[in-house]
């Protein structure tokens, strides 16, 4: 571990010698992940991507991406693209990634399932902003937005999501 991971504690995450606090998935933690189980895979994730809001939020890296209308993560076994992201039209089931909630207006992509994934195993581990505190997430790691809004600025492509 570096000073640039993010190390997922049991009440909180640990990044350049702070604290955070975080939610994780309503399934808990798992070593067995699966689609649609709202678990948080256990691990060592690389952070792969950077995706933001410019209508809401400022460039927060040299590396973010923004999010357009239209863009969307696939979350449908059925799909050859599933586990990437999609644009709209798409005829799987799907996340959008435009919401109307402040929810994904940052957000870091892990390497969880991506980019071979293996069908069912889950998919869309995000770091992204929480809906409150202590209120789970459908698998992602989550924060309060300002702190979120700290962190993705020092976060490195390459820095790891350590959940124990």
């Amino acid at each position: 571990m570096n000073t640039f991971d993010l190390v997922v504690m049991p009440t909180h995450v640990r990044f350049m010698g702070r604290k955070f606090p975080r939610t994780i998935g309503r399934g808990g933690l798992t070593k067995r992940k699966a689609e649609g189980d709202g678990a948080t895979p256990r691990g060592v994730h690389d952070i792969v991507g950077m995706l933001y809001r410019p209508d809401r939020i400022a460039k927060p890296a040299d590396w973010a991406v923004p999010i357009l209308n239209g863009d969307l993560w696939s979350d449908d076994v059925r799909d050859p693209e599933y586990n990437m992201m999609v644009r709209a039209p798409h005829d799987f089931s799907h996340e959008r990634l435009r919401r109307a909630d402040p929810m994904y207006d940052l957000v870091l992509i892990t390497d969880w399932n991506w980019p071979y994934a293996v069908k069912g195993r889950g998919s869309a581990i995000f770091i992204h902003a929480w809906r409150g505190k202590g209120r789970p997430t459908a698998g992602c790691v989550a924060f309060d937005p300002a702190h979120l809004a700290w962190i993705a600025p020092r976060i490195r492509i390459g820095s790891k999501v350590v959940i124990a």
